[in-house]
């Protein structure tokens, strides 16, 4: 084989290489949000220690709903990721009794099947501004979410993905 065909040859695979990096950087950036999950905040839903895949694309053409889990920049400390449920959305009026959350003083609660073990305590009521919504883990005992936090409310442009994906102990779509 001559230098110049070997050449020719490393040149082409460095450019597959690059293109395939430069590919990979931009649907990590641009379309999906790649995290692990360090706490016990979403248990039994999501456990510690799962990576989990959020689609970034998924609030570019809707707004998040009650009950999506997404992934967004901690209102406290936005160099911070946190994964949450949506549970107030904007303009609602969220409270909590003998922990069950109650919207915009309804009769009944907000089906919490997803939730870890019977949440304690009363909380509330908070108001959601415009553009903003109120988070909370699957863990309520155990969870640091809006109900804690000097910034309570999550503002919709700090909101990276929905989560549809948890791996790393085996794959599962995620509701």
């Amino acid at each position: 084989m001559s230098k110049n065909k070997t050449f020719k040859e490393a040149l082409g695979w460095i450019k597959t290489i690059i293109l395939a990096v430069l590919i990979a950087v931009f649907i990590n950036v641009a379309v999906i949000v790649n995290a692990t999950v360090p706490t016990g905040s979403m248990e039994n839903t999501i456990m510690p220690g799962d990576r989990i895949i959020a689609l970034r694309l998924t609030y570019y053409f809707s707004q998040p709903q009650r009950g999506d889990i997404a992934v967004f920049r901690y209102p406290d400390d936005p160099d911070v990721l946190y994964v949450k449920r949506v549970i107030g959305l904007p303009g609602e009026t969220v409270n909590i009794k003998d922990g069950k959350v109650y919207i915009n003083d309804s009769a009944e609660p907000l089906d919490d099947s997803y939730v870890k073990e019977t949440p304690l305590g009363d909380y509330g009521p908070y108001q959601v501004p415009e553009g903003c919504y109120f988070m909370m883990g699957d863990n309520r005992n155990n969870s640091l979410d809006s109900r804690f936090w000097v910034n309570k409310y999550v503002e919709e442009d700090e909101i990276l993905g929905k989560v549809y994906l948890k791996y790393f102990r085996g794959f599962e779509m995620l509701k």
